[in-house]
């Protein structure tokens, strides 16, 4: 992002050996300040320290006591950035690029963005505030950036790229790079391509993307995510689950589950990702809602107020 002058949050990256630099980094920056180990962290590797003392002590924890296992031998301290969060999805063949759906997820347990972080508790497609504007300053200051780079750094890179985001009073700055979709991201982005993803991924693999056709759906997608009791902490594992059957307006995507004979088992963490397809935000959150509320097994919970900071 440096190399190639995209916007976005100013960090540094330490090891256990440079620990006293990071301390040292740390007292320049301003508070609150974001911790994030290196590694794959089940989404939980990021802590938003809102002291000096706090983060110090963090620091400590994840590159000399190994709080995240091997993720956090590498930590980046980065700035703080506010504003609302958002992901955008890029297909690209190395040269071509198509913009899918923008979405929005929320990662937190409890109701109101309260609890402890998760790998997400829902999502919503499109953000609303993520107009052609918006998503045109993405296009110019992230996108075109990132494919040019990485053709000069000589890195033949073909698939998606998600751009993790965050709207600053309407301008774009980058939190992360993903080589991948994101969950539970997806399953609210790709039920609104209505064109042939499989032509698309074609596209990407022989170079000649820029000849494919995106069709974005207007609807409203809203994914609204059935977890384990505990999650995500200790969780309850192996429990029956039930209703499925009884969903009306939704799909049902399975994540956290296992056929065991005649029963599907929750065993993950998070077990079923219900997404609505709906004319308006309102009718594909109360749908996906509903239709989560349909859905038994012990333990089983999701939030009821996915989307709603943004109706």
């Amino acid at each position: 992002m440096a190399r190639h002058h995209i916007p976005a949050a100013v960090s540094k990256t330490f090891t256990r050996d440079t620990l006293q630099d990071g301390f040292e980094y740390l007292a320049t920056m301003g508070l609150p300040v974001v911790l994030k180990a290196d590694g794959l962290a089940a989404g939980k590797g990021v802590l938003i320290c809102l002291t000096l003392q706090e983060a110090q002590q963090e620091l400590i924890e994840m590159l000399t006591h190994s709080k995240f296992g091997d993720a956090s031998s590498k930590v980046v301290v980065e700035q703080f950035l506010q504003g609302i969060e958002l992901s955008v999805f890029v297909l690209t063949d190395g040269n071509n690029y198509k913009i899918l759906p923008s979405a929005k997820d929320y990662k937190r347990i409890g109701e109101g963005d309260t609890g402890l972080n998760t790998g997400g508790m829902g999502s919503v497609s499109p953000v609303p505030f993520a107009d052609a504007a918006f998503i045109k300053k993405v296009e110019d200051r992230i996108i075109i950036p990132t494919i040019e780079g990485l053709k000069q750094e000589n890195i033949s890179y073909k698939g998606f790229i998600f751009i993790g985001l965050m709207n600053c009073h309407g301008d774009p700055y980058m939190i992360e790079y993903n080589c991948r979709m994101g969950d539970p991201e997806t399953e609210s982005v790709l039920p609104r391509i209505e064109s042939d993803l499989v032509e698309l991924l074609l596209g990407v693999a022989e170079g000649n993307l820029n000849e494919k056709e995106l069709i974005i759906s207007d609807k409203v997608a809203a994914t609204v995510v059935c977890v384990a009791g505990g999650y995500p902490g200790e969780y309850l594992k192996n429990k029956a689950i039930s209703g499925m059957e009884n969903v009306r307006g939704s799909h049902v995507f399975q994540a956290g589950t296992t056929q065991k004979e005649e029963d599907v088992l929750a065993t993950g963490g998070r077990v079923l990702a219900i997404t609505s397809l709906q004319d308006n935000l309102f009718d594909a959150l109360q749908q996906a809602t509903a239709d989560a509320s349909r859905i038994y097994y012990d333990g089983c919970y999701f939030r009821k107020d996915i989307g709603f900071d943004l109706i």
